[in-house]
């Protein structure tokens, strides 16, 4: 069986058992590619030659549209790879690739992998510092970025090849790939364990890691992806993340096109939640995918108009707080579903479709993926109901040393890689529990989980309380010093429009939290901030925590409020 057979039946085994998680888990196996793979060619190329289906529909701020085939994406990137090789871009190369939702960042990825180079997605947002680091440490030898973004280059030393989608001074201009004549792309020979995709992490807590993905553990491993997505051949996929992040080559580039589905962006300079709805509805998007963040900006918008041709809505990125699934059944009848990730895996844990929902839940283990709960204290694996880290079990990896949709390990970072495969797992470091019949629901990082009173304090648990007040658009919850407890929950919250920073407020907030929360997770303290965030937009509860060790303090700071200023919430 050739690879591309191999990779379609696995693919439709798992269109095949949708709405049977249980059989799934059971019956699916990772397909055999034999000695070679190369996703681009053996599959991408295999489905979309002569195929004239939409492929890629970018819509603008403006509404111009801009459509792609599969064949046209097929026969373009052709050229493409064709160029940059004629710029010297060679199997096992790392390119830089730095641009936004536009046409020639699929192209080019397409293009990258047909050569076997290895391909280091780069948001725009980073300047040259950043940049200088990810081209020493990715070792890049090649960037491909915007016409706009190459002065933020001219001090990042390297021996790297410049080029530029549009004309740049001293650049080359991939639009002179439109000007060839390129057959068919050759396969480069890529073996599945060679590298294709290095990622640098958000850093939420320390210093960006550089993850190593190979030839098959994202574009193979993605099948878990969509199959928690629920896309099938012919849909309209619109996933909201940002070029660069893992989250953008997960739900925009591999797990729609493994399924055959067309990829839809909507591309924004600022996110006009009515217009972003407008899009879905005008455009027949059939499945949604986005952040929290921008699930919570939906609801303040109109929903009565419906959700258009939507079967299928998604939440990622972060932890989907119940009220927001709540509020969306009650306006479309449709159910948010939430899942689990990371920049290191594909989709571990998820809410499959047509499948009960349990409120909180991430949902339970995905096919092929060997999720398994491990007591942080003592190493040993949590058999039933219960509490721990999320962890892939190494040894159900078929001989290989890892599960197939597991990266390969930190690049140059071999103590962080050993410690985070220890004792036989994958240490994800987060923090879940589990009820008996295998919904998993999560609790917190385990640097974010804390004791207050002697009580094990979740964040996520009081944050999903407090943004039900009509006030609090965001919250993060850290431990604050406290001369008697140690430490006590406190809320740092960005207040939704309309509410001012008030005394009046802040009492407001924590009498709410004091009646929906259990005593001993009572939020002792609030303090209205902007909330710091990695570039990736994920909330940097470490900088809180610091700020809050910095700042310790026996009097409140300016701007804070604690329950025992206002006598009817003292105790």
């Amino acid at each position: 069986m050739s690879a591309t057979d191999a990779f379609r039946a696995a693919r439709d085994q798992l269109l095949a058992l949708r709405g049977q998680p249980d059989r799934a888990v059971a019956e699916f196996g990772w397909p055999d590619l034999g000695r070679s793979f190369n996703w681009a060619v053996d599959w991408f190329d295999a489905v979309a030659r002569g195929n004239d289906r939409p492929a890629l529909v970018l819509a603008d701020e403006d509404g111009a549209v801009t459509t792609r085939t599969f064949d046209e994406m097929a026969r373009r990137s052709d050229r493409v790879a064709a160029w940059l090789a004629g710029q010297g871009v060679r199997r096992g190369d790392r390119v830089l690739l730095m641009l936004g939702n536009q046409v020639e960042l699929w192209e080019s990825m397409l293009a990258i992998t047909k050569l076997g180079a290895v391909i280091m997605p780069t948001t725009t947002a980073l300047g040259p510092a950043d940049l200088a680091d990810r081209v020493a440490r990715g070792r890049g030898r090649h960037v491909v970025c915007a016409p706009a973004d190459t002065g933020k280059f001219t001090d990042v030393p390297g021996d790297y090849t410049r080029i530029s989608v549009g004309p740049a001074d001293g650049w080359a201009d991939l639009h002179d790939a439109d000007t060839l004549d390129a057959g068919p792309a050759a396969h480069p020979g890529t073996a599945p364990g060679d590298p294709l995709l290095l990622y640098f992490t958000s850093g939420t807590t320390s210093r960006p890691k550089l993850v190593e993905h190979t030839q098959v553990s994202y574009p193979v491993g993605h099948l878990s992806t969509m199959y928690w997505l629920g896309l099938r051949p012919g849909d309209v996929h619109l996933n909201v993340s940002s070029p660069g992040w893992a989250k953008h080559a997960w739900s925009c580039f591999f797990a729609p096109w493994i399924a055959e589905a067309t990829v839809f962006l909507h591309a924004y300079t600022r996110l006009d939640p009515g217009v972003l709805l407008q899009r879905i509805r005008e455009h027949g998007v059939t499945s949604f995918c986005a952040p929290p963040t921008v699930w919570r900006m939906l609801l303040t918008s109109d929903l009565s108009g419906g959700p258009g041709a939507l079967r299928e809505v998604v939440g990622a990125g972060e932890p989907l707080n119940p009220e927001v699934v709540e509020q969306v059944r009650r306006a479309w009848g449709l159910t948010v579903r939430d899942g689990y990730g990371q920049t290191e895996t594909t989709a571990q844990i998820g809410n499959p479709p047509d499948c009960e929902v349990r409120p909180g839940s991430m949902g339970r283990p995905l096919p092929g993926v060997p999720v398994v709960l491990v007591d942080p204290l003592t190493g040993e694996r949590v058999d039933g109901p219960g509490e721990g880290e999320i962890c892939l079990d190494l040894s159900a990896s078929g001989g290989s040393g890892r599960p197939l949709p597991l990266m390969t390990g930190y690049q140059d970072d071999p103590e962080r890689t050993a410690e985070a495969m220890a004792g036989g797992y994958y240490h994800t470091g987060d923090i879940a529990g589990r009820d008996t019949d295998g919904y998993i629901t999560y609790v917190g990082r385990t640097d974010d989980v804390f004791k207050a009173s002697d009580y094990k304090i979740s964040p996520f648990e009081l944050e999903s309380v407090l943004i039900e007040h009509p006030a609090v658009a965001e919250a993060a919850v850290v431990p604050a010093p406290d001369p008697v407890r140690l430490a006590v929950p406190k809320a740092y919250v960005a207040l939704a429009p309309g509410f001012e920073p008030t005394e009046e407020t802040a009492q407001d907030i924590l009498r709410y939290a004091r009646e929906h929360l259990a005593p001993f997770q009572r939020v002792r303290r609030i303090e209205f901030a902007e909330l710091p965030k990695t570039i990736s937009g994920k909330i940097r509860r470490v900088e809180l925590r610091g700020r809050e060790e910095e700042q310790a303090g026996a009097r409140p700071r300016p701007g804070e409020w604690r329950d025992d200023q206002f006598p009817a919430l003292r105790s």
